[in-house]
């Protein structure tokens, strides 16, 4: 039997029981006694549903929606599975719920949605928003998750982000960071390749650009996107090259190059055009682009990282997504601006270069220490919520998308610590 093979069966197993699925509800508040049903529901209910009516902020008072998630998904993108369709999406979706929970004490409920036309699908995220406090979308394939997005936003006054565009983005701009700090580099010296354009690539380039790096070329199925070509949507032609420049002269003298695409879309012969001590994420998952070991093979100076846990340095969503809507849910922003997703970015990078406890060489048998194989935390770091958690909310406040009359940061944090004890 394959490894694979075997790990199929027990994730089914897991998922079928004792009781299928992964979520469940709890009940917050005590439910024992007749007096408490005539509380929680009628008459006592009646109360809070009036001052909400006279002021719709009391819902952060009176209800869940400050700690409340919706992740929902038409399963357009599935993982690399592919379109699945909503249903199939589910495990997936419930993952994500726990994901939240676990790592931020947010409260999450899935959402599937059977709709694949852009209006028709924001028109049921708009309709059900009021439950929550934020939205995370999943696994919506691009380009039309750049719309949906673009518009959920616009209509919403609460948190939306779509986690696959704009995860590995702040992750792996924590990673370059600190690969450049690393290799005596500067953000704005960098020449980046990104391999793929799809919607992670796309916000990839722009979150680096917005960091300050100047020169990024992107390439597609087709090769390397160039003002010559003349099948670009508005997204991939923000990273056109000059007409006619190809992907191995992209390559000549790269400082960085991040796959998001599919294994051997780029080449041994690729990276040995990168100029030294080159920083190198192979980002496809399961399989990246290239094995971390054939890549020391033909670079040994190389920092390299990939989207699996069985190396070091994981680019991993789970290290962005809970702590950025933790803050941005806690100050009650009206929306997750690139100001919150690069203080994330510089949390993450800064965390990294810290002491780190003895608990967490427990958990990962190893003694991690600041360096090429450990330029981005570990998921099990409780210090992320405290210290991610924290600049994004002081991102919000300071860039005027808060929501909150006042906000005092180690006051805040000394909450954030407590969360998870």
């Amino acid at each position: 039997m394959s490894h694979d093979t075997s790990l199929n069966q027990q994730a089914l197993l897991y998922h079928e029981g004792p009781r299928p699925g992964k979520i469940a509800t709890c009940i917050t508040k005590p439910f024992k006694t007749q007096h408490d049903l005539s509380l929680a529901y009628s008459p006592g209910v009646a109360a809070p549903c009036l001052e909400i009516q006279k002021n719709p902020e009391d819902a952060y008072r009176y209800t869940a929606k400050g700690n409340l998630m919706a992740v929902i998904s038409n399963g357009t993108a599935v993982l690399g599975l592919g379109n699945l369709g909503a249903l199939a999406s589910k495990p997936v979706m419930e993952g994500k719920a726990i994901l939240f929970k676990r790592f931020s004490d947010l409260d999450a409920y899935d959402i599937e949605v059977d709709e694949t036309d852009i209006e028709r699908f924001c028109d049921v995220v708009a309709a059900i928003a009021p439950t929550f406090g934020g939205i995370n979308l999943e696994d919506i394939k691009a380009p039309e998750c750049f719309e949906i997005e673009r518009r959920l936003v616009e209509r919403l006054d609460i948190p939306v982000m779509h986690d696959d565009q704009h995860g590995t983005a702040v992750i792996s701009s924590a990673g370059i960071l600190n690969g450049c700090l690393i290799t005596g580099r500067s953000v704005e010296s960098l020449k980046v390749v990104i391999i793929g354009a799809g919607a992670a690539a796309i916000s990839c380039g722009r979150i680096y650009r917005y960091m300050g790096v100047r020169e990024i070329y992107m390439s597609d199925s087709k090769g390397l996107i160039h003002a010559g070509r003349n099948d670009l949507n508005a997204y991939k032609r923000e990273f056109s090259a000059p007409e006619g420049m190809t992907q191995e002269e992209a390559f000549a003298n790269a400082d960085v190059v991040v796959g998001l695409s599919a294994p051997g879309s780029f080449t041994l012969e690729d990276i040995a055009r990168m100029a030294p001590d080159p920083i190198i994420f192979t980002l496809a998952n399961p399989t990246p682009e290239l094995f971390p070991e054939d890549v020391r093979a033909t670079r040994p100076d190389a920092i390299v990282a990939t989207g699996r846990s069985d190396y070091p340095n994981q680019v991993n969503n789970v290290l962005g997504f809970p702590f950025i809507f933790r803050g941005a849910m806690d100050v009650r922003a009206k929306t997750i601006n690139l100001e919150m997703k690069v203080a994330a970015s510089h949390a993450l990078a800064e965390l990294t270069r810290q002491e780190v406890p003895e608990y967490l060489n427990e958990i990962y048998g190893t003694q991690l220490a600041f360096g090429k194989e450990y330029i981005i935390p570990k998921p099990f770091d409780k210090r992320l919520i405290v210290e991610v958690s924290a600049s994004v909310a002081e991102a919000a406040v300071k860039s005027g998308v808060a929501q909150i009359g006042s906000f005092d940061l180690e006051a805040y944090k000394q909450v954030l610590s407590e969360r998870l004890t």
